[in-house]
Parts: C-alpha cells; sequence; structure tokens
C-alpha cells in the first residue's frame, strides 16, 4: 500500500497506518495504537486506523476530506 492508496482509503490497517504514515514496524505500530498515539476504531474485532483522522494531524488530504 502506498501513501495514495492510504489517502484514498477511509480506513487501513495498524501495520500500514504505522509504516506509511510514521516509518514504524509492525509491533511498533500496535504499541502505539494501544497508547492511543495511533487513532484506532475497532470494527467486528478488527482494528482499523481512520484515515482522515491521521491525515488531518498530519496536514495531509484525503479524497474524503469533504466528509470529515
Amino acid at each position: 500500500m502506498t501513501l495514495d492508496d492510504a489517502l484514498s482509503s477511509p480506513t487501513i490497517s495498524v501495520p500500514d497506518a504505522g509504516r506509511i504514515f510514521f516509518g514504524m514496524c509492525r509491533s511498533k505500530a500496535y504499541e502505539a495504537a494501544r497508547n492511543g498515539q495511533i487513532p484506532t476504531i475497532e470494527i467486528n474485532k478488527s482494528l482499523l486506523v481512520p484515515v482522515a483522522i491521521v491525515a488531518k494531524q498530519l496536514g495531509l488530504k484525503t479524497k474524503f476530506e469533504s466528509a470529515v
């Protein structure tokens, strides 16, 4: 997944968010998510990162920005 792919999706996995937005490995991304440093939502027992929130924090624009 690329940054453009991520910014075109409403949610992405914790490992993808950690890698794409913060340069983290999988374990550090989950640790950051557990500590609340990466925002997450749980849907059907899956932990997902809402891209619009992270993108806004980083000054990036998403495909869904008008919906936020």
